[in-house]
């Protein structure tokens, strides 16, 4: 767009002393003849630029000029473009340095900013194009499909999709679910065979607390637990300080969980340094789950 372009040059001007058209005109991907006339509009719009002709010359903002920074202050624009680079990290690149290149045109905060966000994961490249494909479907009110893994396997799904949100180190998308009639959540790295189809629908009234994540899932699973002592830091990195009470025999834990499948994998992870006391199915299915791990290795032992 020719007002992001525009936004782009006059902070390209305000960063550097000269610049050449050519320059501007690669980095925009636009011919020199446009650089020329966004330079006439920015001209007529009261920005002071001047032209230096020869070797050396170029095109440059009139010295002194400056512009009111008073917007933003500095942690604003600082915490603004923290967040900006954390969807970086997961967005296209140069949509993400356009808008950076913007917001530099307040040099009071340098684009270093010391925190870092990394919303990717190992699939980065896959998990921008997906995120990339819904977000324009859900502009263009189209439907998507895509083949879904899940405890019980594998189904194809076709949904209304609403918005995509990151919680609990996760992508997520939220939509109307064509074959269960209701909303549904997809977690994205389960998601492939990604596709947008053709076919568009009428927007519906979003539930609500319909992007919170917690308002989706029902903690119907109360566990019980004793975990060894060794492993308090494993239990204050997933839940903090209080999410156990440090007792003579070990750390009682006790805590609402929605996925059985989750909740009995995440138990094995502990190995013999936790005992399920409570619920007792849950524990059954521990005792298998640990014959079965050594039935894999009694010829070996």
């Amino acid at each position: 767009m020719k007002l992001d372009r525009l936004i782009g040059i006059l902070t390209t001007l305000l960063q550097n002393d000269r610049v050449t058209a050519p320059m501007l005109a690669e980095k925009y991907e636009v011919s020199r003849r446009t650089i020329s006339r966004d330079i006439d509009t920015l001209g007529a719009a009261g920005i002071p630029i001047v032209t230096h002709q020869g070797v050396g010359g170029g095109i440059a903002i009139a010295e002194g000029f400056k512009l009111d920074k008073s917007v933003l202050t500095a942690d604003e624009l600082s915490g603004i473009i923290a967040a900006i680079k954390g969807i970086g990290s997961v967005s296209p690149v140069s949509q993400i340095e356009r808008t950076l290149d913007k917001l530099g045109a307040n040099s009071v905060v340098s684009l270093k900013e010391p925190v870092v966000i990394d919303l990717a994961s190992y699939y980065k490249s896959q998990l921008t194009e997906k995120i990339e494909l819904i977000k324009h479907a859900v502009l263009e009110g189209r439907l998507i499909e895509f083949d879904y893994y899940y405890e019980k396997g594998q189904s194809r799904r076709c949904i209304e999709p609403y918005f995509v949100i990151f919680q609990w180190t996760s992508w997520y998308v939220y939509g109307y679910c064509m074959a269960r009639h209701d909303w549904r959540m997809f977690k994205l790295t389960r998601l492939w065979e990604l596709k947008e189809l053709d076919e568009t629908f009428m927007a519906r009234t979003l539930p609500p607390n319909s992007r919170e994540l917690g308002t989706h899932f029902k903690d119907d699973i109360n566990l019980v637990a004793l975990f060894n002592s060794s492993v308090k830091y494993q239990l204050i990195d997933a839940y903090g300080l209080d999410g156990f009470i440090e007792t003579a025999e070990g750390l009682w834990f006790e805590f609402g969980f929605t996925n059985r499948g989750y909740l009995i994998s995440w138990l094995l992870s502990f190995g013999g340094k936790v005992k399920v006391l409570e619920p007792v199915d849950i524990a059954e299915e521990i005792k298998i789950a640990a014959h079965e791990i050594l039935a894999n290795y009694k010829q070996d032992i």
